[in-house]
């Protein structure tokens, strides 16, 4: 093995670890660094993020800004979804299937214009914006969305680098069935996470 795929499956890893600790307090932390923690303590949260750059990357041209642009803003309005009490039944289920839709997308490099990959991953974050809402406790709704919302552009920074990176280190196709491989790895990760939990 060389040193290129070593340090690539280490990064790899490092970006698909979750943190084995609770939530932080708003009161002692405040409500940003609770919100900005937030999804960084769920694989499932991680993994679906991570496999969202990671489809971007893969797409290419407007697809970089376009499809984390998209969640993030249909993320938002989960958020408010939640905030005013309208009611979106399978949550968790959902989210869990985010991540083993997304990761199969990738894997299979599904051809899909911009605007139906902004449409899907647009579905999921809804769930994943309304249950950042369930789960926000007594922090402030500001603050809050503000920081798990840059978390999340974060974490699609992080599969959008990882992807990037593969395409320049590998050559022709090579780079893109390391990109799909990692989208199949995240799938099966999916499948586990509705297993085990």
């Amino acid at each position: 093995m060389n040193r290129k795929t070593l340090g690539l499956g280490a990064a790899l890893l490092a970006a698909s670890a979750s943190p084995a600790f609770a939530h932080l307090d708003p009161g002692e932390h405040g409500s940003f660094m609770a919100g900005f923690t937030h999804p960084l303590f769920g694989t499932d949260h991680v993994l679906a993020m991570v496999a969202v750059g990671l489809w971007a990357a893969l797409l290419g041209g407007r697809a970089i800004w376009a499809v984390p642009a998209a969640f993030v803003g249909v993320m938002a309005l989960g958020f408010l979804a939640s905030m005013v009490g309208v009611p979106l039944p399978f949550v968790e289920p959902t989210i869990l299937a985010s991540v083993v839709a997304i990761g199969l997308l990738v894997a299979l490099a599904v051809p899909m214009p911009v605007g139906a990959v902004m449409v899907v991953v647009g579905f999921f974050a809804l769930f994943h914006g309304y249950a950042h809402g369930g789960e926000m406790g007594e922090a402030g709704a500001a603050g809050y969305a503000a920081g798990f919302a840059m978390a999340t552009a974060l974490l699609h920074a992080v599969g959008m680098a990882a992807g990037l990176s593969v395409a320049r280190l590998f050559s022709g196709t090579t780079g893109q069935m390391v990109t799909r491989a990692a989208g199949g790895v995240t799938a099966l990760a999916g499948v586990w996470l509705m297993v085990a939990g």
